[in-house]
């Protein structure tokens, strides 16, 4: 037993080692002075496990104890630097590169049910006839009841070319049918729809940064330039969470010229100080461009977004960005596992760098700040503009950010509206257009029906009030002179929300057609329905059709509100950048 334990011990100290001390190794920097400290805690570590697998009153799980104290060690840095076991290896890679080994088909569960919520245009789970809605019973021969998505996930997943048996229930059927499956590499597209959303104007969708992101964009583009009327284009980075920086930058490059700086990465050691230039010639360095971002356009997004508006090349339109600034590398640990650790923060050509939260200056709670207005420098774009560090990105053209109805979010989250999409698609077994699709008041009322039989029941914000006034008034001894109003108030909420299916319908409305429209055309269907009520894409087509208020805006020159991080400007980019 104790050859046993200490092997297993040793098997994880090289884990620990390599974790502590990997980052070190392959630069020319000497670790002397932590060398010490680094093997007194290893060993500390060590025997620390040794001692609870001896004599803890319960059976240990070192791997799993392990990975909790990695976690938690990293967590004390900042929230991208993380630890990725070989179990997790697959689901990172796919981070990455938007590949893996499956069925090509998201999933869901329902309640007690596992089933399909969307199938991969051209993948096996579609070519094998699986459709929304349908309930797998069981993979291989293993029952799902009482399994999570993620146990379900790791039965479909798998290498290329193997074969799986699956038991499905499809609505509308009593008794399942078994498909047989061959796994495929699945390649998620990073530009999932392009087109025009006018006559003359172009829109490209760019979901997330991962390999061919900028290929995608350039071939996109070059189609959308086959329009010999296409006056501008749109650059949809809504919602997206970034990736990987060279394909930022040749994102960058599909609208600027060879050799454009895009970001200057500066960290703690020399050899992560460096320029990423443009190395390609563009599609098109004068087309009038717009880019949309919000709350969680992220990272390479921002590179992006924040790069076409430091060199007056477009217009950024939508809310405040996240405020990412920081650059991970992923190096090789012990045991196939990987280390995504931060390195450097990147500098976009007018010199700002946009990372909100400072992890490097901890609180003494341990909590980290933003980066207060006091303490942002302004800098300028090329024609002058000003602009502001340490907050994200802030849009030329700032958009309300739009808050959903508390009826509209719990429709989604109780699968109602999914569940009604199927009983539609059972009853329409066709759709023409996807941009063209609108439901119709009647079976906008069917919907209402549906969801009314459902006993259906949501919070709102004013029930939550309403129980705190209870409890407090129960706490303070009011509730018996009060509890005759109290009833009164809450018989009137109930019966407001009974109007809000009908207040809130062509929010709702939207929702259901984008749902409906995915069963029929994929993820292409869902983005075209939503584009036909988009506010901020109507912003972008009409900025793009008054050139003279698009030129207005990228050269009007403000005056700071703070001071100039480099106040003579004499050269630009300026020197802070290079």
């Amino acid at each position: 037993m104790m050859k046993s334990l200490f092997q297993k011990l040793k098997k994880l100290r090289a884990v620990i080692a390599m974790l502590a001390i990997g980052g070190y190794a392959f630069l020319s920097y000497s670790f002397t002075d932590n060398y010490f400290e680094i093997s007194k805690n290893l060993d500390i570590m060590t025997t620390m496990l040794r001692e609870l697998d001896l004599h803890y009153v319960d059976t240990i799980k070192p791997g799993e104890l392990m990975k909790t104290g990695i976690d938690a060690m990293l967590e004390s840095l900042d929230p991208y630097t993380d630890y990725i076991p070989e179990s997790e290896i697959e689901d990172f890679r796919f981070m990455t590169t938007g590949e893996y080994g499956g069925i090509g088909a998201l999933i869901q569960k329902d309640s007690t049910k596992i089933e399909v919520a969307e199938p991969y245009e051209g993948s096996p789970a579609a070519k094998a006839g699986l459709k929304a809605g349908d309930q797998i019973i069981s993979v291989d021969g293993i029952a799902l009841a009482g399994k999570s998505t993620d146990d379900v996930g790791k039965l479909l997943k798998g290498q290329p070319g193997t074969q799986l048996k699956m038991m499905v229930l499809s609505p509308g059927s009593t008794a399942p049918v078994e498909k047989v499956l061959t796994r495929e590499a699945i390649r998620v597209s990073n530009v999932p729809y392009y087109g025009k959303v006018a006559d003359n104007i172009g829109y490209i969708r760019l979901s997330e940064f991962t390999e061919d992101a900028g290929k995608n964009v350039r071939n996109a583009l070059v189609e959308l330039k086959k329009n010999e009327n296409l006056k501008g284009v749109i650059l949809d980075l809504r919602g997206n969470p970034g990736g990987l920086l060279n394909e930022a930058i040749d994102v960058v490059n599909v609208f600027e010229p060879k050799n454009q700086l895009v970001v200057n990465t500066r960290g703690r050691m020399k050899e992560w100080n460096h320029m990423d230039l443009t190395t390609l010639d563009p599609v098109d360095i004068s087309i009038h461009v717009v880019v949309l971002v919000n709350s969680g356009s992220a990272s390479a997004s921002e590179i992006v977004c924040g790069t076409i508006q430091d060199l007056d090349r477009g217009i950024v339109i939508g809310t405040r960005t996240y405020g990412k600034g920081l650059v991970q590398l992923t190096r090789p640990l012990s045991y196939d596992a990987q280390l995504k650790f931060t390195i450097a923060k990147y500098y976009i050509p007018s010199g700002r760098c946009i990372q909100v939260l400072d992890y490097t200056h901890r609180n003494a709670d341990g909590s980290v700040s933003k980066v207060p207005d006091s303490l942002k420098s302004a800098f300028r774009t090329k024609h002058g503009r000003v602009v502001y560090d340490g907050g994200g990105v802030e849009p030329d053209i700032k958009m309300d950010p739009h808050k959903y109805s508390a009826i509209a979010i719990n429709l989604q989250t109780q699968y109602l509206i999914f569940n009604y999409a199927t009983i539609y698609v059972q009853k329409h077994p066709a759709l023409t257009e996807a941009s063209a699709f609108s439901l119709t008041d009647a079976e906008y009322n069917d919907f209402v029906q549906y969801v009314r039989s459902r006993n259906f029941k949501y919070i709102t914000k004013t029930d939550q009030l309403l129980k705190q006034l209870k409890e407090s008034t129960q706490t303070e001894n009011y509730y018996d002179d009060l509890k005759d109003a109290y009833a009164k108030i809450a018989d009137d909420v109930d019966e407001a929300k009974k109007n809000d299916l009908i207040k809130n319908k062509d929010e709702i409305k939207v929702f259901l057609e984008e749902e409906i429209a995915s069963r029929f055309f994929y993820d292409q269907g869902r983005i075209q329905v939503g584009l036909k009520n988009d506010k901020e894409t109507e912003k972008g087509i009409a900025i793009l059709n008054d050139a003279i208020r698009y030129d207005s805006i990228i050269k009007t020159i403000a005056p700071a509100t703070r001071p100039f991080h480099n106040p003579a400007m004499k050269t630009w980019p300026p020197k802070t950048a290079n």
